[in-house]
């Protein structure tokens, strides 16, 4: 015992330092809170603990399959044109695609080619002359499924750019996205944001078809209209199907001034900006229209080729209009609209309820613990009290700088750590009972009290850890909030219990000298 490593006590001492350090901030006014540094900061409470809104949140899927069969379209079109292959009524019918073959010889011909523009998506069946496209379950599993998870992902860019504090954000359900955002009052903001899907790209105006040609039928296959938003100088353009290039390749988008204004920078990445260039140079004096989410939101005329992969979107802007739009553009298009099904604000008055009463059953269960160790092993109970105290101190330390959000799934975690702080100190004392009985010397015994009880409290913890991280990973919401608390709880017991408790004994052993324990 008395050659027990300086280093490791050095060690020891840092980190318990480092634990008491990190909880220091959630016993400041919050006042002083707010003045702290972002590294130091108390933790953050869930929205059962301090109110906020919940919002949930519908993928429409039915838009994304008419988005992707879209594309499949154009894709038809422009394979039947290159092979030479004569159709009539090429149109979308809900989720399915229909074409009729003018010459009865090319529909084998046609099927194939047209299996081709998506292999292994589409299903193709004829019907004397009219072929019908759709997409087969697999891929409609798989593009719904994709759809989902990039929509749950972009809204945690955009909520996250909003600078909300610790956002939950979860699927439910094959198409339900579940927000929940603490200390959120009023979600409308949020709202706003999450109903535009910010699709993007750029087309150039069809200069020889006007708007009235184009409502009497004579306009191009390669041409549509589409509406002006609010600020465009147009009601309705004329543009080219084929986009120049999309939003995808956007790598930035900064609000800014221009001439006094607000507008929008972007940049795009190689391919993009190369891409955009060379279509700009080609086509000088030409009007370039900027479409987001099916509407044109100015058009302007290119003077000159715009090279270097950047660019600026300038319209009817205000300041936080410019804003929102670009911050939308960084965080990127949603695959599909979100649709608001429910919408729930919850007041800090049960939170607060909430967490007196979690105060109140922690801090009963922490004197209970407390006195019992005392009565049962005395002076080595008040080691374990010390224990125990440091272990609920790094507890919470832990969980502020991993920046942990403390749900009441959390603060009975919390609670059930503290029983489970003192199993390995019981495993210990007892073992050193045995040990004393043997007749084994004061220095030995504790040595051995130690080092045999180690084994079965390694393995208890970590099974029980085991336990708390398959919570965490299969879990969602109040599930894997009690499995982190208690994860973190184990790692943090075990390291009080085992080796703090481990330097005061020693402590104790060199001051007093005692010929005997009394454990």
């Amino acid at each position: 015992m008395f050659n027990y490593p300086k280093w490791k006590i050095v060690l020891i001492g840092v980190l318990s330092a480092l634990g008491v350090f990190f909880c220091v901030p959630n016993f400041l006014p919050q006042a002083q809170r707010d003045k702290l540094p972002e590294w130091w900061r108390p933790l953050t409470l869930g929205l059962d603990l301090q109110g906020g809104s919940q919002l949930l949140l519908q993928v429409n899927l039915d838009q994304v399959v008419k988005d992707q069969m879209g594309a499949v379209e154009d894709a038809v079109r422009n394979t039947l044109r290159e092979k030479g292959i004569r159709y009539t009524g090429l149109a979308q019918e809900n989720d399915v695609l229909k074409v009729r073959i003018v010459n009865d010889n090319d529909i084998l011909r046609a099927k194939d080619l047209i299996r081709k523009t998506d292999k292994g998506n589409l299903n193709v069946s004829d019907k004397g002359d009219e072929l019908t496209v759709s997409f087969t379950d697999p891929a409609l599993t798989r593009m719904k499924m994709t759809a989902v998870d990039q929509s749950i992902e972009i809204v945690r860019r955009r909520i996250d750019q909003l600078g909300t504090r610790e956002p939950s954000i979860m699927r439910q359900g094959s198409d339900r996205i579940q927000v929940q955002l603490p200390g959120v009052e009023d979600p409308n903001e949020v709202k706003k944001l999450l109903g535009k899907t910010a699709k993007m790209s750029f087309h150039f105006v069809d200069e020889k078809t006007s708007i009235a040609d184009a409502r009497r039928g004579k306009i191009s296959p390669e041409s549509k209209v589409v509406p002006g938003d609010e600020g465009a100088s147009q009601a309705y353009y004329v543009i080219e199907r084929k986009s120049i290039v999309g939003g995808e390749h956007l790598t930035d988008a900064r609000a800014d001034f221009q001439e006094g204004e607000p507008v929008v920078d972007f940049r795009f990445n190689a391919f993009g900006g190369k891409r955009f260039g060379n279509a700009t140079r080609e086509n000088v004096g030409r009007r370039l229209a900027v479409v987001l989410d099916g509407k044109v939101i100015t058009a302007p005329e290119v003077k000159t080729a715009i090279t270097g992969g950047s660019g600026v979107i300038s319209g009817s802007f205000t300041v936080q209009s410019a804003g929102e739009l670009a911050m939308m553009l960084r965080s990127g298009a949603l695959p599909a609209p979100l649709d608001v099904v429910e919408e729930r604000v919850v007041g800090p008055g049960l939170g607060t309820d909430s967490i007196e009463a979690g105060k109140m059953a922690c801090g009963i269960g922490m004197i209970l613990v407390l006195l019992f160790m005392l009565a049962t092993y005395g002076l080595f109970g008040i080691f374990a009290d010390i224990a125990l105290v440091l272990n609920m101190v790094m507890l919470i330390g832990l969980m502020s700088v991993l920046e942990c959000t403390l749900t009441l799934p959390g603060i009975a975690g919390i609670a059930l750590t503290m029983g489970m702080s003192v199993d390995a100190n019981v495993l210990i004392y007892e073992r050193m009972r045995e040990e004393q009985a043997y007749g084994r010397s004061v220095l030995n015994t504790i040595e051995a009290g130690f080092s045999n009880a180690f084994s079965a409290i390694f393995d208890s913890n970590l099974t029980s850890l085991f336990t708390s991280l398959i919570l965490i990973r299969f879990g969602t919401g109040p599930v894997r909030g009690f499995g982190v608390t208690t994860s973190l709880g184990v790692l943090t017991s075990v390291f009080t219990a085992v080796y703090v408790t481990r330097i005061l004994i020693l402590a104790w052993v060199k001051v007093a000298k005692p010929k005997s324990l009394n454990v």
